[in-house]
């Protein structure tokens, strides 16, 4: 189906980030996958590149105010090469540089936002802790404040941190006073943390069954000295901020989704019509061809779902539980899609050497991570009045 997001502007633009993948991303991919961690200096030349700082004002060095189109142009881009992607690109960009622009102070901004723009600072998002998963509201990671007041006192233990080990700021949220019967979700505070704080800790590298090529890493906080300055808003409202953030986090997983789909449903046409059974291709089967049929009809739709929450967050009208429709709709189907195209592929999907397995496996966690897919029906249950 025709799609009326994009202008010629970004088409242009989609060609520059093309060129950029093929040059400096695909070549190497294999190696970072192995590695487990993608290097750092390829923030370096992302923020050369000028997609670092989108939407930081041209002040603090960043191009002002822009669509979010151009974010998913770039995961469009990276998926269509064979799933490979800028490694935690989405956490940095997407979901934790938001909390900047929106809760920063000026000073907070004029100290952190160049070195976003640039590339000279990664940031990652600290949330989730053993136990505690998609309930935000069970954090137990504690910053007490220090009897001069200058300071929080840091303790605690997160897990399944991406990006950590290329990142210079982790934005913690941390439990600055007790929750109350009446409310559990108060007390909460973010807290923008430099990595190589003393007692900032990194525990074991986390082993996934996809995204290899992006760190996930268990954190400890051991008494790290945090300074006042280093509050991102207002102590106590950290919950309230965190929700105000997810409905674009959920948009970028859809994007992402959609995006692994489209591209699998590619790897399976041009694989089904080189391989031969029988004689014949296997594309040549009525069986095979109404498989695709169905496969590009569901991502059209899904597709349609993610355009139209592009057009939503751009105009800042994207709800939680719209939010929540696109990425149960899109992730689910994605992951139907993804299914099938491995299937046609035969034992072949099953090979890490091709593209089809590499979808397989990044694209699972997507009904995981952001808000477990569960949680985006009772989102959706509660909007419909249930």
């Amino acid at each position: 189906m025709k799609r009326t997001v994009y202008t010629e502007e970004h088409d242009a633009f989609r060609a520059v980030v093309r060129n950029f993948v093929a040059k400096e991303v695909t070549p190497y991919f294999a190696a970072w996958e192995a590695a487990r961690r993608t290097p750092r200096e390829l923030f370096h030349k992302l923020g050369a590149l000028g997609v670092l700082g989108f939407g930081i004002p041209e002040e603090y060095g960043g191009p002002g105010e822009t669509s979010f189109k151009y974010e998913a142009i770039l995961a469009e881009e990276t998926a269509a090469a064979d799933g490979v992607s800028f490694a935690h690109y989405t956490i940095n960009t997407s979901i934790s540089l938001p909390y900047l622009l929106g809760l920063a102070t000026e000073e907070q901004k004029r100290r952190w936002l160049p070195g976003v723009a640039s590339g000279e600072i990664c940031l990652c998002l600290a949330m989730t802790e053993p136990g505690t998963g998609s309930d935000v509201a069970g954090i137990r990671t504690k910053a007490e404040l220090s009897e001069d007041g200058t300071h929080y006192v840091l303790n605690g233990a997160k897990t399944f941190i991406t990006g950590a080990l290329n990142s210079e700021l982790c934005i913690v949220a941390a439990r600055t006073s007790p929750a109350t019967a009446e409310d559990r979700r108060a007390g909460l505070t973010l807290l923008v943390v430099p990595t190589d704080s003393e007692g900032f800790g990194y525990g074991k590298q986390l082993e996934k069954l996809g995204l290899h090529a992006r760190d996930t890493s268990e954190l400890h906080f051991t008494d790290v000295r945090v300074p006042v300055e280093n509050v991102l808003g207002e102590v106590g409202q950290g919950f309230s901020y965190l929700g105000q953030n997810l409905p674009r986090e959920r948009l970028s997983i859809a994007v992402n989704a959609v995006a692994s789909a489209a591209a699998a449903i590619r790897c399976a046409v041009e694989y089904t019509g080189d391989r031969t059974v029988f004689g014949r291709p296997v594309a040549a089967f009525q069986n095979t061809r109404f498989v695709l049929a169905e496969c590009e009809a569901e991502v059209a739709a899904a597709q349609a779902m993610v355009d139209r929450g592009m057009e939503l967050e751009d105009a800042r009208e994207l709800t939680a539980a719209d939010a929540a429709r696109i990425k149960l709709f899109c992730t689910e189907a994605a992951g139907r899609v993804i299914d099938k195209c491995l299937q046609l592929h035969g034992g072949y999907g099953f090979m890490t050497e091709y593209p089809i397995a590499r979808h397989y496996a990044d694209t699972r966690v997507s009904r995981i991570y952001g808000g477990t897919n569960e949680v985006m029906k009772t989102i959706i249950a509660k909007d419909m009045g249930l």
